[in-house]
């Protein structure tokens, strides 16, 4: 079987979505002990919260669709009475998000999950997946899903996969390159060039 190519566009990136879904909660696993606290905010302030999302996802991984939002449309997401937010906070310092959604009646999306560069590595994305799973699973919800892409960390969807998700459905997204139009510096994701 002979494989296709598809043009991109030049100023626009491409990615492989993987959309991954499950239908109950998985058993519990063993974490290990993160300095952490897992912080509820009500209505964030718009500009703590795109901090925080630059400095998890903005520059190494290329997350773009909330910092190109004008204010009352982020608002309007953020600050929905269905979607929660919470930040990883250690030593006073706001260092991991995760975003639950529950706009679409009877499901949760997980729609953001991660942490900043100085979290990785120490056991705090088990630690907040298992938050993220307890949560999502309080209220009376039949599907928690998630999409991840390739311009995410390469350890995005294994370790989804590792937390009970499964891979269901796969699409091509091309987008604006948010590094032409001003939305992330010129520099984010180097391992992804500019054409």
């Amino acid at each position: 079987m002979q494989s296709e190519f598809w043009d991109v566009p030049k100023g626009k990136i491409a990615a492989v979505v993987t959309h991954l879904q499950m239908f109950e909660r998985p058993a519990p696993r063993k974490v290990p002990a993160v300095k952490a606290e897992l912080i509820a905010h009500e209505k964030p302030d718009l500009t703590w919260y795109r901090d925080l999302f630059s400095r998890v996802g903005g520059h190494d991984w290329m997350w773009f669709s909330r910092l190109g939002m004008d204010d009352a449309d982020l608002a309007a997401v953020i600050h929905h009475e269905d979607v929660q937010i919470f930040s990883v906070r250690v030593d006073g310092r706001d260092e991991g998000m995760l975003e639950l959604d529950y706009r679409v009646p009877n499901e949760c999306e997980l729609g953001y999950f991660g942490l900043t560069a100085a979290m990785v590595g120490t056991g705090a994305g088990r630690w907040l997946m298992e938050h993220a799973l307890e949560k999502a699973w309080e209220k009376p919800v039949n599907r928690f899903h998630v999409h991840t892409c390739t311009l995410d960390s390469p350890q995005a969807l294994p370790f989804y996969m590792r937390s009970g998700f499964t891979a269901y459905d796969r699409q091509v997204e091309i987008a604006d390159d948010p590094r032409l139009n001003g939305v992330l510096p010129r520099d984010s994701s180097p391992q992804e060039p500019i054409i």
